[in-house]
C-alpha cells in the first residue's frame, strides 16, 4: 500500500519566489467522502488519477497512477465538482527535503500553501524562514475542501 505522510503551512513572504520556476496544476474531484478521494490532475502535458484514503494524523494512504491528458481533460471537463482548483506549484529543496509551494488562482486567489512529504509522522524537519502557521490538521486547507468552501468565501 502507498502511504503518505505530509504536513502543510501557510507561506510568508516572497523569498522562496526566487528559489524556484513554477508548473500550472489543474485539478478536480469526482468524489469525496469520508473512506476515499478520488482526483483528476494535469500538469503541463500529463494527466494523472489519484485515489486517498481518510488522514489519520499526517499520514493517509496513496494511490496515484498516470492516464492520458486527452482523459484527463474529459474528466476535468465532465466528471469533476466545481471549481476546479488551479494553481501554479514551485518546489524547493530545503533541509533535505523537497517542499511543494502551491500559489492558488481563481476562488481560491490569495492562499499559498506549502507541503512537505515525510518519510514518518515523528520526522525532524528544518523549518525554511517563509514558512508560517502549521494547518496540516485544519481541513479548510484540504484541496478537496477548497472546491466546496473557497478561501473567498472565507471572509475576515
Amino acid at each position: 500500500m502507498a502511504k503518505e505522510i505530509e504536513r502543510k503551512f501557510l507561506v510568508k513572504g516572497d523569498e522562496w519566489r526566487k528559489l524556484a520556476k513554477g508548473s500550472v496544476y489543474r485539478q478536480g474531484y469526482i468524489a469525496t467522502q469520508k473512506q476515499a478521494t478520488v482526483r483528476v490532475r494535469t500538469v503541463g502535458n500529463q494527466g494523472y488519477l489519484t485515489i486517498k484514503g481518510p488522514s489519520i494524523n499526517y499520514s493517509r494512504s496513496e494511490f496515484e497512477y498516470s492516464i492520458p491528458i486527452e482523459d484527463a481533460q474529459e474528466m476535468l471537463d465532465k466528471l469533476c465538482d466545481r471549481p476546479l482548483i488551479e494553481k501554479t506549484r514551485y518546489k524547493i529543496g530545503w533541509g533535505g527535503l523537497v517542499w511543494e509551494i502551491d500559489e492558488f488562482e481563481g476562488v481560491n486567489k490569495g492562499l499559498i500553501l506549502a507541503e512537505v512529504e515525510l518519510t514518518q509522522e515523528t520526522q525532524q524537519i528544518e523549518l525554511p524562514p517563509w514558512i508560517g502557521e502549521e494547518v496540516s490538521e485544519d481541513p479548510r486547507y484540504f484541496n478537496s475542501n477548497l472546491v466546496k468552501n473557497p478561501f473567498s468565501q472565507w471572509g475576515g
